[in-house]
């Protein structure tokens, strides 16, 4: 066979049954992405022939004779194809894993094709962006722009990785092929509940190219919990690395390392394992219903399990005035049971990783993750090691949404290691993404409201029962996040909150962007809009009687402990008015017949920028010999957009522009500390320790260069990569060679510990139409307004507005995990799970509140997980206002519409 790859011949022959995907990546073509290994995200796209394929699905034998360009060859000699181009003016992407098989997909089309977008792409998913940034792309339109030494923060500047995305250049997890590399399978559980009483190897180790089979009896008999936070005390001790009790089906039970992944499939086929079978529940009512099996019967409090006898890992009551008493009294009153669904982050980068020990004896862990110090941390306290001898790092990620604030893969990478001697590599297929991982929590929310005459609110109470799966992990903080800003954004002098975490026999649920938020919120916002129709105020006027305003409390009860959320600053009105005036302005309607019923609806959201108790960063930044600077930091990249951001503060604060700063970041191998991008902290808390070291070293070049002089460091400034003392320009370069001479460093660090906390604030407006006897759901306007403080990069806060936005309407609408009676995943790929596509989600128009944080860099604060938050509520809000009916369980399909719409209209 002769296959001609990117122009050149290459006789190298595939696999028996080797898909073309993986045979590119053998070949060096890591442009080729692997997403799903079904034809269903695009990731893997290819031309043959000029025509755009799923590599996944063609044998790689069906290439012979034919020309295959993946992204590396789209362009001749290492140059920039015009889409490409396009793509980079544009800003097409955000973590940009899908961008290579997108990119090629898009310079395929033809004139015909361009004109209907949604059919052309429909093979092509993109998670993060809601798709407006890839439009404009294909549309030639330019969304950066430069910036003048000194002025980089504030403007839409392109991310620094940009142009290797673009050209498949750009490293993620599984981008390498080291030498001797092994590779693990995981045998899982096929019950919901089950103890392991008899592990047979013999014939797994007879495969050949079989090395080990690793069980519960090789693996430290320790309790921790996969979720990563600073503080161990914030979740449960209630999961092993491997157990020899299953509690989900899915769980892992032994792992078989191999010279192939065929071969290490094989040895997990041939193992034979006897269970004890034990009862299950997967309902969470049921769960912690007495006399319901106990799942984690051998936990006490000291694991910090709240009550396993009763299934439940987490509680949390408390009540505020006197609700029962308002509520009799109030002039209207509204009470509804709200239930949202489980749902999948499907990040297109799935779970996984490389580790191996070095030649100093060190065990480098190359990880998908969104938290490399703290899974350092306890894989350094899992398998007894020093920290020192524990390197934890990840390149660009691929999408995380919270699911990589976990450590599903990393232990069992580290025991491969560590047993075998030799490089392995774990990398999850996508039904084990579904199965295996975690998921958004699913909830039952209860909520009762009151307001008097006038519509201030006299009562809100909630009643939460949140299904956390077999596991813990993340189940306490979310719950608690759940009930907290949902209410606290409003003033209300009564206020009760009861909220239990079950444990069932489920897929494990746990971080998701949001934290808990949009589940409460779909109740909180329909009672505030019930309250306002009994009492013929509008939506908006409702909510600007109630909202907290500076100086007013921000109470959720029980009473916190911590008390360092402050006002850093406050655009929740100007996001009222930009949404209402949005909604009113005139904007084309398409043309409906009668079956089609239109209403508007809002909501909104308010949010802490940093989780509570403590959120570290530490960042160092140092002046390199030819005058441009070295920052380190550490957090990751996963399509946050914290590498764009890093440089625009440091070169602002140092008056030079951001192709001078070199970033090395997400590696705990550069020292210092990082808890890592989430709970929306990536910015408003490693970025102020960025601008704390840059201000320093801002600093130390003045003092420096006032000494070179002999003047007075107070009549020193910074301009244009050099210093200005006295009128005498100094250039950066020229700084470091002096203090070169003089044996001296100019460097500086920074740190931040995460408190005091600002909150940030989100509306969203959509206008839908509905057809009264089918169900179907047409969005016609999406609207949402942010107070991001000032905003670092406009273009890029609008991508995470905009992809927040798809991605939740993506679980309001159709998304849906689907669990059955045993507590097995029924749907665990992507075409029986709704992903969002390009012809699915509306363009939204983005505004942002006037604002300046006094707490967060340079005036901004977070907005990465907010703009989800609001969206199903406000989705609910508009359906309710079209067809009067209250619906309140999500996602809102048409089959799950119907009924009270058929009840109501007839058939029409």
């Amino acid at each position: 066979m002769t296959f001609q790859i990117n122009g050149k011949e290459f006789s190298q022959a595939p696999q028996p049954g080797q898909c073309l995907r993986t045979f590119l990546r053998e070949l060096g073509h890591f442009g080729v992405k692997k997403g799903c290994d079904a034809g269903d995200c695009g990731a893997c796209t290819v031309l043959i022939d000029g025509e755009p394929v799923h590599s996944c699905l063609i044998p790689a034998f069906r290439a012979d004779g034919h020309a295959v360009t993946t992204i590396e060859g789209l362009a001749p000699d290492g140059g920039t194809h015009p889409m490409q181009q396009a793509f980079l003016d544009a800003q097409g992407f955000q973590c940009g894993f899908c961008t290579s098989g997108m990119i090629l997909t898009c310079a395929s089309l033809n004139q015909a094709q361009r004109q209907d977008l949604g059919a052309a792409l429909k093979g092509n998913i993109c998670r993060c962006t809601g798709y407006r940034s890839i439009e404009d792309a294909l549309n030639g339109t330019k969304n950066i722009e430069d910036a003048a030494a000194g002025i980089a923060f504030g403007r839409s500047l392109p991310a620094p990785a940009g142009p290797q995305v673009v050209r498949g250049a750009e490293r993620y997890t599984f981008d390498v092929a080291p030498e001797g590399l092994l590779h693990i399978k995981m045998l899982r559980s096929p019950h919901p509940h089950a103890k392991i009483i008899s592990i047979d190897k013999r014939a797994s180790l007879s495969v050949p190219g079989v090395h080990t089979v690793l069980t519960f009896e090789d693996a430290p008999d320790r309790l921790f919990s996969t979720a990563r936070h600073e503080w161990d005390w914030m979740d449960p001790d209630d999961t092993r690395v491997l157990d020899n009790v299953v509690r989900f089906i899915g769980q892992k039970v032994a792992a078989v390392i191999a010279e192939t992944e065929a071969a290490a499939e094989e040895g997990c086929r041939r193992l034979d394992i006897g269970y004890e079978i034990l009862p299950a529940v997967v309902d969470p009512t049921a769960a912690i219903t007495p006399g319901a099996p106990v799942i984690h019967g051998d936990k006490t409090p000291a694991n910090r399990v709240a009550n396993a006898g009763r299934n439940i890992v987490a509680e949390t009551h408390g009540e505020f005035g006197d609700v029962a008493s308002a509520l009799a009294q109030a002039a209207v009153t509204y009470e509804g049971t709200f239930t949202t669904q489980r749902v999948q982050h499907a990040a297109l980068e799935t779970h996984g990783g490389l580790a191996w020990i070095d030649a100093d004896g060190i065990l480098n862990v190359r990880s998908s993750t969104q938290v490399p110090f703290l899974t350092r941390r306890t894989l350094a306290d899992l398998f007894h090691l020093p920290p020192d001898n524990v390197r934890v790092f990840c390149e660009r990620v691929g999408g995380g949404f919270g699911g990589k604030q976990e450590m599903f893969v990393e232990d069992i990478l580290a025991l491969a290691a560590l047993k075998t001697g030799r490089p392995v590599k774990f990398e999850l297929t996508r039904e084990e993404q579904f199965i295996a991982t975690s998921t958004r929590h699913p909830m039952q929310v209860t909520v009762k409201a009151g307001a008097d005459k006038d519509g201030k609110l006299t009562a809100l109470q909630l009643d939460v029962l949140s299904n956390t799966g077999a596991y813990g992990n993340h189940a306490g903080p979310v719950l608690f996040h759940s009930v907290n800003e949902c209410i606290g954004v409003y003033n209300c002098p009564n206020k009760k909150v009861d909220g239990i975490a079950a444990y069932t026999n489920t897929v494990p649920a746990g971080a998701f962007r949001g934290y808990g938020l949009p589940q409460t919120l779909i109740a909180v916002e329909a009672a505030i809009d019930e309250l306002a129709k009994q009492l013929g105020i509008s939506p908006f006027d409702m909510r600007r009687r109630n909202v907290v305003k500076p100086g007013d409390p921000m109470l959720s009860p029980p009473e916190s402990e911590y008390h360092d959320v402050l006002y850093g600053s406050y655009g929740l009105d100007q996001c009222l008015d930009l949404v209402e005036r949005a909604m009113a302005a005139e904007a084309p309607m398409p043309s409906l017949s009668a079956d089609w019923l239109t209403g508007d609806g809002i909501a909104l959201t308010m949010i802490d920028t940093v989780p509570p108790a403590g959120h570290f960063a530490d960042c160092s930044i140092s002046l390199r010999e030819d005058g441009g600077f070295d920052l380190k930091v550490g957090t990751a990249e996963f399509g946050n957009g914290t590498s764009t951001v890093h440089r625009q503060i440091a070169a602002s604060a140092l008056a030079t522009t951001v192709d001078r700063i070199g970033l090395l970041q997400s590696d705990t191998a550069h020292g210092g500390h990082d808890t890592g991008a989430y709970g929306s902290a990536g910015i408003f808390v490693a970025g102020r320790a960025t601008q704390a070291a840059a201000e320093a070293l801002a600093g130390q070049l003045k003092q420096f260069a006032a000494s070179l002089l002999g003047e007075n460091p107070d009549a020193c400034t910074l301009d244009n990569h050099a210093t200005v003392c006295a009128g005498r320009r100094t250039p950066f370069a020229l700084l470091a060679a002096s203090a070169h001479a003089l044996g001296k460093v100019l460097s500086a660090s920074g740190n931040s510990s995460g408190t005091p906390r600002s909150v940030a604030f989100n509306v969203q407006g959509f206008r839908v139409a509905v057809n009264k006897y089918t169900g179907e759901l047409k969005i016609l306007k999406s609207v949402q307004a942010a107070d991001a403080g000032r905003v670092a990069n406009p273009m890029q806060c609008r991508g995470q507005i905009e992809g927040g936005v798809a991605q939740s309407l993506g679980a309001a609408l159709y998304e849906e995990m689907v669990i059955d009676d045993n507590g097995r995943v029924i749907n665990p790929k992507f075409r029986d799970y709704h992903l969002p596509s390009f012809a699915d989600i509306p363009r939204t128009e983005v505004f942002f509140a006037d604002t300046s944080d006094a707490l967060g860099p340079m005036g901004a604060k977070s907005m990465s997980e907010s703009p989800y938050n609001p969206v199903a509520a406000a989705l609910g809000n508009a359906i309710a206002d079209a067809t009067g009916i209250r619906f309140t369980a999500t996602p809102f399909k048409p089959d799950r519409l119907w009924p009270l719409l058929h009840e109501k209209f007839g058939s029409g």
